[in-house]
């Protein structure tokens, strides 16, 4: 268990109602520090390293510009790399040994935690499929196959997106499907290494500026396979990811969580107290975190929960205050919060002192409070 009450690095927060208390990453190595988007693990299994994005108002976005930070928390350090520079929300955290992947243009990339690790390339799409034209999205979120072999891209360049596989050691880029709007957010199967889950994204048309809106969200598609809908009726969802199982993928919608049988299209929800706008599950599936925000803007108010489903109990984390202006609407600063470190943590993004930090919670603390 890491010692936050006595790191140098970490200011702790208690929430003036419920009295849960939370951990801010103080220690800046960047004017904005801020939570992964919660598809993807931040820290090691043995707890020893916290990846996380950083910026530097008003320089880039979201979408490109922002690079990583990393806390060690067996030497109580904190450092940032510049040359983790990457393109949405694409870096993945290998949890044994703390190596960070990321997507820049056409290549993927990684390091090690360590300040005197340098960077390798991976792989990269090849040049006789990009042909020159520039790749605004290599992956929306890497994720590794099941076998560890390969991650999975839903690259964006010229007027498609095209979905396949890198492996690991370098070999060829695998194509799987082509398609003529945007879609997003693929995640490989944590269980079956030919299977993956992504989404049907509002469509902004590269040419005209038009947007085409979301018709049917979960889609699936298997390896050598056309892609398919999750659900035979076409449905607006958000907000996606797969059970720990494999044999279920969750989504959100309204005040409710749900998690769906792929085989059966069987839906089990989950009431959230209001509007939830993202979630997750621990890995035994008995505690939801969640964030909840009543209209939706970019850097709007936010609450972040967590439910205790065996007891039924709720217990608020955070009340986020709204952030205006650039630092609100350019980078992403939803709340994303997670389990990690196998389940005895949950990350998340907060505006509690007024600006944006990096949070850590313990679990052990909510069970307590909700039992």
């Amino acid at each position: 268990m890491i010692d936050l009450e006595h790191s140098k690095l970490f200011t702790p927060w208690t929430h003036p109602t419920t009295g849960v208390t939370i951990y801010l990453l103080t220690q800046k190595v960047a004017p904005l520090q801020e939570a992964f988007y919660f598809v993807n693990e931040s820290m090691t299994g043995d707890g020893r390293y916290l990846w996380f994005y950083c910026a530097y108002p008003p320089s880039g976005s979201s979408g490109q510009g922002r690079m990583l930070g990393v806390v060690d928390f067996e030497k109580d350090e904190v450092h940032a790399y510049p040359e983790t520079i990457f393109h949405g929300a694409s870096p993945y955290i290998d949890s044994d040994d703390g190596t960070a992947y990321w997507g820049v243009g056409r290549w993927l990339w990684r390091r090690g935690p360590q300040p005197d690790a340098v960077a390798e390339m991976v792989n990269a799409l090849p040049e006789d499929l990009v042909k020159g034209r520039t790749v605004s999205r290599l992956a929306t979120h890497l994720t590794r196959s099941a076998d560890k072999r390969e991650f999975f891209v839903d690259a964006a360049f010229g007027l498609q997106w095209v979905f396949g596989t890198l492996p690991v050691d370098g070999g060829d880029f695998q194509f799987w499907q082509r398609f003529d709007r945007n879609y997003n957010h693929a995640q490989f199967s944590p269980t079956d290494p030919d299977l993956v889950l992504f989404a049907q994204e509002n469509h902004p048309d590269p040419i005209t500026g038009l947007t085409f809106p979301i018709v049917d969200r979960m889609w699936l598609i298997r390896r050598g396979e056309p892609a398919r809908p999750v659900f035979s009726s076409p449905i607006r969802l958000t907000h996606e990811w797969w059970d720990p199982g494999g044999d279920h993928v969750w989504c959100v919608w309204g005040n409710e969580a749900w998690r769906t049988n792929i085989a059966t299209q069987e839906v089990e929800k989950i009431q959230w107290p209001s509007h939830c706008w993202h979630a997750h599950t621990s890995q035994d599936l008995r505690y939801v975190v969640a964030d909840s925000n009543e209209r939706f803007y970019r850097g709007c108010p936010s609450k972040v929960g967590f439910l205790n489903r065996e007891s039924g109990a709720y217990v608020e984390i955070a009340d986020n205050p709204e952030m205006k202006g650039i630092v609100g609407s350019q980078y992403h600063i939803d709340p994303h919060p997670r389990f990690c470190s196998q389940d005895r943590y949950i990350v998340f993004t907060t505006t509690v002192r007024g600006q944006v930090d990096l949070a850590i919670t313990r679990v052990e603390d909510l069970i307590r409070r909700t039992s």
